[in-house]
């Protein structure tokens, strides 16, 4: 069972790195590992404490970028009504474009998250992947197809220029992330990168794509938090998912800022390092 003290390190750690580009899973899987917790990656207890500060990451998410999901939100009402996606739609268009992106990793979830995790849930495997995650990250940054400036209009019409293909692509990257080790957000920056967007946009196409996966996978596991087995749970959970959502507020306003002119490379550089570190530890 998880104590205060571990919850609230559990939760400010999850706050940030499910929105940095680094593994939250792979984070909260190798720190209770180095610390030498007692702790089981896969016991029930452990992946319900994980739901409930996912659910406060998605909620602080939703809060964030509120205006833009009610003209998401009525775009897609708009569109519904009117049987068309008009060319001028902006929020219809980005919309569905996040509908879209939101299909592959949600149905690679429903299908293989439980035996994805049963395998690769270790301290010794989140550390492999999380140097992987590194290498991606760099990669991306090598290869992306550069966007001279983010382009004219505000988020949303800029988004909306993406094609369907790309959107799925960049939906297709996030469903990494079920490896623990590997980054929701980070995949989904680095999709957007080689699709064109510039780190501006891939970051907030990523926050936004990744909120109703998030939401959702919360939501349906959140009911196990109110069995009898893990009654003693509850409190660790409150405690773990406000300290998550205050790091979760901080971090996604500090991200919207140093994407306007900065990169994933110092992220890469910091998932290889910690990656190799960890490794090497539990080697040893």
């Amino acid at each position: 069972m998880i104590n205060y003290v571990q919850a609230i390190i559990l939760g400010l750690l999850q706050g940030a790195a499910e929105l940095f580009p680094v593994s939250s899973l792979g984070h909260s899987v190798i720190l209770p590992s180095l610390l030498g917790w007692n702790i089981h990656e896969n016991d029930n207890s452990f992946l319900v404490f994980l739901v409930a500060t996912h659910l406060a990451t998605a909620l602080v998410l939703i809060g964030f970028y509120r205006h833009t999901w009610i003209r998401i939100g009525t775009g897609i009402i708009r569109s519904i009504q009117q049987r068309e996606i008009k060319s001028t739609d902006y929020s219809a268009k980005l919309g569905w474009l996040l509908i879209v992106g939101t299909i592959p990793a949600g149905l690679i979830g429903v299908m293989f998250q439980d035996q994805i995790r049963m395998i690769f849930v270790t301290g010794k495997s989140a550390a492999f992947f999380l140097a992987i995650n590194g290498l991606i990250l760099l990669g991306a940054e090598y290869l992306r197809r550069r966007a001279a400036s983010s382009g004219s209009g505000d988020a949303v019409s800029r988004l909306s220029r993406l094609s369907w293909v790309n959107s799925m692509m960049i939906g297709g990257a996030q469903a990494l992330a079920l490896i623990p080790g590997l980054s929701r957000s980070g995949s989904a920056m680095a999709g957007g990168l080689l699709n064109g967007l510039s780190h501006e946009d891939a970051a907030e196409f990523a926050f936004l794509l990744a909120t109703p996966i998030i939401l959702a996978a919360a939501v349906l596991k959140l009911p196990e938090l109110f069995q009898a087995s893990n009654a003693g749970l509850i409190g660790p959970c409150i405690v773990g998912a406000i300290f998550t959502a205050v790091s979760a507020y901080f971090s996604v306003k500090f991200l919207t800022r140093y994407f306007k002119t900065n990169s994933l490379t110092p992220f890469g550089i910091y998932c290889l390092v910690v990656g190799i570190g960890s490794s090497l530890f539990f080697l040893r």
